[in-house]
């Protein structure tokens, strides 16, 4: 088992990257599919104004504050380079800050600003809709499955 500092900054690394993996989830299979049904002037409208909401500081503090949990951990890691758990802590925040934040910024963020661009009862917005909700849920499905992999390996660096 890993000692201090590393018991409670895993713990924390565990709970920030479960949860985030719970929203990127629930964003898969609950969120994207009604939208999706939805005509596309009102799916359009409708992931805007979830989007403009996911700028708010709560959500904002989860989503970042879960990257710097993972991105403490690995600069802990390397600096004192433990005798257990390196290289699950280590894979652990790669997977999060690359596979699940780092991938919000190139490939989900894009598609939300291009999607803001659009008038949501445009025949513009109506052509783009279908590509948006296949793309942006297939790399949603990726985020969701990275952060859940971070937090199966930080468990493992726990054992």
């Amino acid at each position: 088992m890993i000692g201090e500092p590393y018991f409670a900054l895993t713990v924390l690394g565990v709970l920030a990257t479960g949860v985030m993996a719970g929203v990127f989830c629930a964003f898969s299979v609950l969120v994207m599919r009604g939208l999706a049904e939805l005509p596309p002037a009102q799916g359009v409208a409708a992931m805007n104004a979830i989007n403009r909401a996911a700028m708010t500081p709560a959500f904002m503090l989860l989503f970042a504050g879960s990257a710097l949990v993972c991105a403490v951990i690995a600069v802990v890691t390397f600096v004192l380079w433990p005798d257990q758990g390196t290289a699950e802590l280590l894979l652990g925040s790669a997977l999060y800050l690359f596979g699940s934040f780092g991938l919000t910024l190139v490939a989900n963020v894009p598609r939300n600003d291009a999607l803001l661009k659009l008038d949501p009862g445009t025949p513009e917005a109506a052509a783009y809709w279908p590509s948006y909700v296949r793309e942006w849920t297939m790399w949603n499905h990726v985020r969701a499955v990275t952060a859940g992999a971070a937090a199966l390996v930080y468990m493992l660096a726990l054992a």
